[in-house]
C-alpha cells in the first residue's frame, strides 16, 4: 500500500486543487501523506537490505550509520509536513466546532418541537431555546477569536497539543451549569405573577443545587491541581511529554501513546451519565437548579479522585539496569573495547507518543565525553534499534580506556541514571 501511494504521488503531480506547495489545508494533507508513504518505502527497502550504495556495503557499521542518516533525514522531513499539517488543521477546525455547535442548537429546537405536540408550547421551552442560542452564540465568538488554536476547543487543548480529559470534564460542566442558569434567568424574566418569581428565585438555593455546585466545584478543581502536577512531574522528570501534532477526539479517553487508560475511559463515562441524568432533570424541573442526588455527586467524586490518583501513578523516570557488550555469532567473548557495539538495558527508553522515527533519532547515548546518536535500525514495519527497553550504539573511538559513566537522554528530553562501565584498550 505504501509503495502504491508513493508512486501515485510521484506521478499525480497536483492535486484536486491545483496545489502541490502544502500551503493550503488541502496542500498541507497530501504533502504529509506523501511524505510518510516514500518514508515507508524508504524504510522497507532498507530493512529489505536495498538501495545500498557499494561504497558502505561492506561494511556493517558503515551501512548502519549511513541507513540511520538517511532515515533521520526523511523522519525529519514527515515531522515538518506533519507540523504543516496539523497547524491547518487546527486553522480548520474552529468552522467544525462552530458547525457542531448551531447543530446542537438545531436539534433542540426539533426536540422541543416534537415534544410539544399535544402538550404545547410553553415558556420553559422558550427559555431553553433562548438560553441556547446565547451559549451557541457565545462559543462562536470564542472559536473565531481562536480560530488559531482550534476554536471553541482551544481552552481544553493542553500544552503537549492534545485534548485533556480534565479540561474538557470541567468545560462539559461549566457550560451545562451556566446554560441551566440561563434557562431561570429567562423564565424569571418573563414570570409575571410575585409567586412565580419568587419560586423560580428560590429554585437557585443552594439546598436544591448542593449536588451539582458540589461536582462543578470538584471537577474544576481538578482541572487546575491536574495541569500543575503534570507540570511539576515534567520539570522533576518523573514524567516524559511529547508534544503532539495535533489534538484528536481519542486523546480523551487514550495516553500520550494511543493506548486506552482505565482511569480516564471511567472519568469520562461517569462524567457524561451524571451529565445526561442532570439534563434530564432540568428539562422536568426547569424552575430550579438540576438537583444531582448525593449518590450520583459522590460517585463522581469518586471517579474524579480515580483519575486524579491515575495521573500521580503515570509515567516515571527512564533507568538503566545494565550495559553489555553486543555479541554476534560466531564472535569471541571479550571485555568492551573501542569500536565494540554495547547494549544497554532498561526501560522508559521511548516516551509515550514517541514511537515515530523524528523522534526516536533525536534518543542520544552519554558514553563518558562523547555524546552518540543512535542509530536506527529498520526492519518491516518498524524499526529494531531503539526500543523500549533496549538500546544499541557503538563505543566512539574517542572514548578514553577507563571507567566510563554511560547515560541516556530520551526524546523527551529526560536522563536517565549514570551506568559505569570499564572500556579496554
Amino acid at each position: 500500500m505504501a509503495v502504491q501511494e508513493a508512486r501515485q504521488g510521484a506521478e499525480a503531480g497536483a492535486h484536486a486543487g491545483g496545489c502541490t506547495c502544502g500551503d493550503c489545508p488541502h496542500g498541507a494533507r497530501e504533502g504529509h501523506r506523501r511524505a510518510v508513504a516514500e518514508f515507508l518505502v524508504k524504510r522497507d527497502e532498507f530493512a529489505a537490505g536495498q538501495g545500498l550504495p557499494a561504497a558502505v556495503a561492506h561494511s556493517a557499521s558503515a551501512s548502519r550509520q549511513w541507513v540511520s542518516e538517511e532515515l533521520t533525514q526523511s523522519a525529519e522531513a514527515v515531522a515538518e509536513r506533519g507540523r504543516a499539517e496539523g497547524g491547518a488543521w487546527l486553522t480548520r477546525l474552529w468552522r467544525r466546532t462552530a458547525c457542531a455547535v448551531w447543530g446542537t442548537v438545531v436539534a433542540l429546537l426539533l426536540a422541543q418541537s416534537l415534544t410539544a405536540i399535544g402538550a404545547g408550547w410553553t415558556t420553559a421551552r422558550t427559555a431553553g431555546l433562548l438560553a441556547a442560542l446565547v451559549v451557541a452564540g457565545a462559543l462562536t465568538a470564542a472559536s473565531w477569536f481562536h480560530r488559531a488554536r482550534g476554536g471553541a476547543l482551544a481552552p481544553v487543548i493542553g500544552d503537549d497539543n492534545r485534548l485533556s480529559t480534565s479540561r474538557a470534564v470541567a468545560a462539559a460542566w461549566v457550560l451545562f451549569v451556566a446554560y441551566a442558569v440561563l434557562v431561570l434567568v429567562g423564565r424569571l424574566a418573563s414570570a409575571s405573577g410575585h409567586a412565580e418569581r419568587d419560586a423560580l428565585i428560590s429554585g437557585f438555593e443552594l439546598a436544591r443545587g448542593a449536588g451539582v455546585v458540589t461536582v462543578l466545584a470538584v471537577v474544576c478543581g481538578i482541572a487546575v491541581l491536574v495541569r500543575r502536577v503534570v507540570g511539576l512531574r515534567v520539570l522533576g522528570q518523573k514524567l516524559q511529554k511529547v508534544r503532539a501534532y495535533r489534538p484528536r477526539a481519542a486523546d480523551l479517553l487514550t495516553d500520550d501513546a494511543g493506548r486506552g487508560t482505565f482511569a480516564d475511559i471511567q472519568y469520562v463515562v461517569i462524567s457524561a451519565v451524571a451529565l445526561l441524568f442532570a439534563a434530564v432533570r432540568l428539562a422536568r424541573r426547569p424552575d430550579q437548579l438540576p438537583d444531582l442526588p448525593w449518590g450520583l455527586a459522590v460517585v463522581v467524586l469518586v471517579s474524579a479522585a480515580t483519575y486524579l490518583a491515575g495521573k500521580y501513578a503515570e509515567g516515571g523516570r527512564p533507568v538503566v539496569l545494565s550495559v553489555v557488550r553486543s555479541r554476534e555469532a560466531g564472535d569471541l567473548d571479550a571485555p568492551i573495547r573501542t569500536g565494540d557495539d554495547i547494549e544497554i538495558r532498561g526501560a522508559g527508553f521511548v516516551p509515550p507518543g514517541a514511537q515515530g522515527a523524528d523522534r526516536l533519532s533525536r534518543m542520544v547515548v552519554r558514553i563518558g565525553p562523547v555524546h552518540v546518536h543512535v542509530p536506527l535500525v529498520p526492519v518491516t514495519g518498524g524499526f529494531s534499534n531503539p526500543t523500549d527497553a533496549l538500546l544499541t550504539v557503538p563505543v566512539p573511538a574517542d572514548v578514553e580506556p577507563g571507567r566510563v559513566e554511560v547515560q541516556v537522554v530520551t526524546a523527551a528530553g529526560v536522563e536517565t541514571n549514570r551506568y559505569e562501565i570499564d572500556v579496554t584498550d
